[in-house]
């Protein structure tokens, strides 16, 4: 689960990270509070969406540009309400852009330099891992490719926490002394501390910045969590932005489906990530392009085959659907009892393919064959994907 800037910050300031002084704005009637309790002066404007690049995009009304920089308050008053309530357009929103409901007002801060800062987890060892760089405020993947050894990693043992020689060590690395090195290493001993205890997947701070007296702030900040250890969490539930989701995606969770959607359009019904990923691979194999990925797991029921159905003909992209279960723990004849009410309660016009194999596939294929559907089965997994890949074209 994603969160917004706005929101990050406020989790910062609850854990003693620094930041620049902030406040949030839903409407233009909240503009003047929201300025009103920042210092007089130099102020940023940052539109709120859940995607990078913000400085960089182009609002569908011709505005540039999702952070501005204002020398006054009454100019980010105007440019937030250029922002407000219209689509923002970015390199990872896709041409669809995402509209702005919140902007987010700071204090402009004195930048001496900028660095990286990010925790998660490293899926290699299984660890939370710190990376840092001097090379903050530009994108930290071209810094990865093309001076890789401006990349500073730390791997945290969870048994021990964050250590004091860690700390050090990156402190070390990036080059920080005197009373910066003191505030760096509280800031970053505070942002592994909310790392950890709120169960976050990814903090990142792009750029970290120092100032002339010595600071050390967060300038910026992107905070995602572990969607299973929510649970513990009611409070950052709480600032879920339902308007930022995919409505399919909403409607999945819903139905307790794993679903992601894609840009292609041949609909996946899959049991189990493994062989979703696998149909998804087939299915751009033979030529064809992935609509989404849908595991309906290993125990899915009547009803979220059903709920499957109805979120993928919620795609008006979706051209054709292959439907690919191997039955190990799931019952073929469940998938295909679900197949046969979904269709008839839909109305299903597109090409379907069905694989089934595994418990009770003889059933399944009966119910199917019995059902008096349009739809054509696959005998093995190559042959369902190449069928469907044909049906669309």
């Amino acid at each position: 689960m994603n969160i917004h800037e706005y929101q990050a910050k406020a989790l910062f300031e609850k854990f003693g990270v620094p930041a620049p002084k902030g406040a949030a704005a839903k409407s233009a009637a909240e503009f003047d509070a929201a300025l009103a309790s920042l210092p007089e002066g130099a102020t940023m404007v940052k539109s709120q969406i859940h995607a990078g690049g913000r400085g960089k995009g182009t609002f569908t009304n011709g505005f540039k540009g999702g952070v501005k920089f204002c020398p006054t308050k009454a100019e980010a008053r105007e440019k937030a309400a250029a922002m407000l309530g219209n689509t923002l357009v970015t390199v990872q929103t896709g041409p669809a852009g995402r509209k702005v409901q919140t902007v987010y007002f700071t204090a402009a801060s004195d930048i001496k330099k900028e660095y990286y800062l990010a925790i998660l987890l490293d899926r290699v060892t299984s660890r939370p891992v710190i990376v840092a760089s001097t090379e903050g405020g530009v994108e930290i993947e071209k810094v990865a490719h093309d001076t890789p050894e401006k990349i500073h990693k730390v791997i945290v043992d969870p048994a021990f926490g964050l250590a004091d020689f860690q700390v050090r060590e990156l402190i070390f690395a990036l080059g920080f002394a005197g009373a910066e090195a003191k505030n760096a290493a509280r800031l970053i001993r505070n942002l592994y501390a909310m790392f950890w205890e709120t169960d976050a997947a990814m903090v990142e701070v792009n750029p970290l910045i120092t100032t002339p007296t010595g600071e050390v702030l967060a300038l910026d900040a992107k905070v995602s969590f572990d969607d299973n250890a929510l649970f513990r969490h009611p409070e950052i539930v709480a600032l879920r932005d339902l308007n930022e989701e995919d409505p399919k995606e909403i409607e999945a969770a819903k139905a307790n489906l794993s679903y992601i959607a894609l840009d292609g359009n041949i609909a996946c019904l899959v049991n189990g990530a493994g062989l979703a990923m696998s149909t998804m691979d087939i299915i751009k194999y033979f030529g064809g392009s992935p609509a989404n990925f849908l595991d309906v797991g290993g125990g899915a029921s009547k009803e979220q085959v059903v709920a499957a159905f109805k979120i993928i003909l919620g795609d008006p992209n979706v051209k054709g659907i292959f439907v690919n279960i191997f039955g190990g723990i799931m019952d073929c004849n469940v998938i295909a009892l679900g197949i046969v009410e979904a269709v008839k309660e839909v109305g299903l016009k597109l090409p379907l393919v069905v694989r089934l194999e595994g418990n009770n596939v003889i059933a399944g294929k009966a119910t199917l064959a019995q059902s008096g559907l349009a739809l054509v089965s696959g005998d093995t997994m190559a042959d369902a994907a190449q069928k469907i890949v044909q049906l669309v074209a």
